[in-house]
């Protein structure tokens, strides 16, 4: 067991390494996706802890999202992005303040639409 666990270390490490930056990305994205699920179903079951470390990590995503957006070279595009990752931020630390499911339900949707726009946009990259 302790060698078939090494062996998916070793292939998410080289994942990690020589992923493009698009391809980071989109693990970021899939990650924020897969957190934001988590920390719903941690707010369900009143587990405020694992809801609190989840919405740190899709939150933490994000804070590294907008930061690296570059908007000298993005222009206006970039910026009305820098709205939404903000948005979604500041939705983010109002729903692990609150543990507002609710809020969570309306931010969501936005996230994994960020997630399929960056997936769509790298498709097409690669024609």
């Amino acid at each position: 067991m302790m060698q078939l666990t090494n062996g998916y270390t070793a292939y998410k490490n080289n994942s990690v390494n020589f992923a493009s930056k698009e391809q980071l990305l989109l693990m970021l994205l899939d990650g924020a996706v897969k957190f934001s699920k988590m920390s719903r179903q941690a707010i369900v079951d009143k587990d405020i802890k694992k809801a609190h470390e989840n919405l740190m990590k899709v939150q933490d995503i994000f804070i590294e999202l907008r930061v690296t957006l570059d908007i000298n070279q993005g222009g206006e595009w970039a910026r009305n992005l820098a709205k939404v990752y903000d948005f979604i931020i500041e939705n983010l630390r109002k729903v692990n303040f609150k543990k507002d499911i609710e809020l969570l339900d309306e931010t969501m949707p936005i996230i994994e639409d960020i997630r399929n726009m960056w997936n769509e946009a790298y498709k097409i990259s690669k024609r």
